[in-house]
């Protein structure tokens, strides 16, 4: 009997005994592939010898030092070489130990940033329908995923939404794709003269929207825009790089694509590549000097942020994603993958869209191509998908609720930057054994 309180309790999971490479095996000696990275995590595969060699050498030295009396060697490195890599103006790093703990704090310091500057009025957020930016009560406020946010909703920040940028459901087909870009970027401008501009602290969104809508990239010209209506008002833009960064659209931050300057930018997954749990939140230099010429303390804080061991881990895989070329190989492989999803299941009866950036691909299930209309949620379909990959020794990422948190399927792929050729075979394969069985 297990004491381990479950995601589900109805659940019987097999249990993980060993990594190697993209691939994870049980206790049976059964082999998966690990066509999600977990969650858009694992990005240099399984027992990276580099990785392990870096926690062991930090092992020895020192676990843990509380940030409140100390900084550590492995930490200054990281953030130096972050900024480094950072989009232009983005000066300085606050680790954490994951993607909902780098939302809150982004949350919080954006906040602290409009007290600091004598706005206190500034109290809301505007986010995105179809987001998802973790599970705190902050990070769900701001997100879009309507079936996780409803039993807390009474617990919830003061957020609005406004439309994703999703063009397949979207754009009207007399449209281009920027200009319906800058149609739903304009829904901005109007939630804002809704509720008063002056209230508003920021706009909250993920550049490749990932686990509740499918790795949906946004159409040319949009953040953009989104930019320039932010700047109009002095709100701030916090971009969610959570599960979409750390090269895994094929740049190091996803935003890059966009061609447009965050103010706040929160990583994580990839960061740590699930050697470690650690997360950041990053901001321009004009942030934190608001914060440094004014009270000089950040009032937040996790007795885990800043963690020896997470950073040394961190800062090997950041490395490995910038100087070792991994980041460049998410951009080389993700095509690959690109191609064998569309030649393989481009004209599949039940494949309404084949999309994403990099090795950050989602395929959108439906009933009917041609209206793209979704199954009945009844049929769960993304649970029979999961199973069913599962069962051909795929590890892969459903969603149902794809379209507006109750309607729609979708698969997402993430698989390691290490992947190869014959491994996105076998991946499309066990997929395609999937859909047979489920489509049957």
């Amino acid at each position: 009997m297990s004491h381990i309180f479950p995601r589900h309790t109805k659940a019987s999971l097999p249990l993980a005994t060993r990594g190697e490479g993209p691939y994870i095996y049980d206790q049976s000696g059964k082999q998966y592939l690990d066509g999600s990275g977990g969650a858009a995590v694992s990005c240099l595969g399984h027992s990276d010898p580099d990785v392990t060699a870096a926690l062991k050498d930090q092992a020895d030295r020192i676990a843990f030092a509380h940030t409140g009396f100390f900084t550590s060697e492995p930490a200054e490195r990281l953030a130096d070489r972050l900024i480094a890599h950072a989009p232009e103006g983005i000066d300085r790093v606050y680790l954490v130990s994951g993607g909902s703990e780098a939302v809150e704090a982004a949350l919080k310091l954006a906040r602290q940033y409009f007290l600091e500057t004598g706005q206190p009025q500034r109290t809301r957020f505007i986010a995105r329908r179809q987001s998802y930016h973790g599970n705190t009560l902050g990070a769900l406020a701001t997100g879009g995923n309507a079936w996780r946010r409803e039993p807390f909703a009474p617990l919830m920040i003061k957020t609005s939404h406004i439309s994703p940028c999703y063009e397949y459901r979207g754009r009207q087909d007399s449209e281009t794709p920027e200009a319906y870009g800058l149609r739903v970027a304009d829904e901005l401008e109007a939630e804002l003269q809704r509720v008063g501009p002056e209230t508003v602290i920021a706009f909250v969104a993920e550049p490749v929207v990932g686990a509740t809508a499918g790795a949906v990239p946004a159409v040319p010209g949009y953040f953009k825009r989104i930019r320039d209506i932010c700047d109009r008002h002095g709100i701030l833009l916090i971009l969610d790089e959570v599960m979409c960064g750390m090269g895994r659209t094929g740049t190091l931050f996803a935003s890059e694509q966009d061609d447009v300057i965050p103010d706040i930018i929160t990583i994580a997954k990839g960061l740590g590549a699930g050697y470690q749990p650690v997360g950041a939140m990053l901001c321009s230099a004009r942030i934190y000097d608001a914060i440094r010429d004014g009270s000089g303390f950040f009032q937040h804080g996790h007795t885990y942020m800043g963690h020896p061991l997470a950073c040394a881990a961190a800062d090997v895989v950041v490395g490995k994603l910038t100087d070792g070329g991994l980041t460049a190989r998410s951009a080389q492989m993700g095509k690959v993958l690109e191609t064998a999803l569309k030649d393989r299941f481009g004209q599949h009866p039940h494949i309404g869209d084949i999309r994403g950036r990099g090795l950050f691909r989602g395929l959108e299930i439906v009933a009917d191509r041609t209206t793209r209309d979704p199954f009945d949620p009844s049929r769960a379909i993304h649970k029979a998908l999961k199973a069913a990959a599962f069962e051909a020794g795929l590890i892969c990422y459903p969603m149902g609720g794809t379209i507006d948190g109750q309607r729609g399927d979708h698969v997402l792929l993430a698989p390691p930057f290490i992947i190869t050729e014959d491994q996105i075979g076998e991946l499309v394969d066990k997929l395609d054994i999937a859909f047979g069985k489920v489509f049957a």
